[in-house]
């Protein structure tokens, strides 16, 4: 499965789209992740917030194969 990347600097914001079609229903936020449900409660997108800060550390996790990543 492809996946869309999109990244606003400006905001620094990792949008990852999941699903190319859909309605928007809600979305929910989990720290700094913010996942965006259709109405079926199929995520359709992630927006990493605060990506340049976040995704190096997420990336460090899994070069080291941890199984988690603590993210401050």
């Amino acid at each position: 499965m492809a996946y869309k990347l999109r990244y606003d600097p400006e905001a620094d914001v990792l949008l990852l789209v999941l699903k190319g079609k859909g309605k928007l229903s809600h979305a929910e936020e989990f720290g700094d992740i913010v996942v965006h449900f259709d109405k079926k409660e199929k995520p359709l997108f992630l927006e990493f917030l605060n990506a340049s800060k976040i995704i190096p550390l997420m990336v460090q996790a899994m070069a080291k194969k941890e199984a988690v990543a603590s993210i401050a």
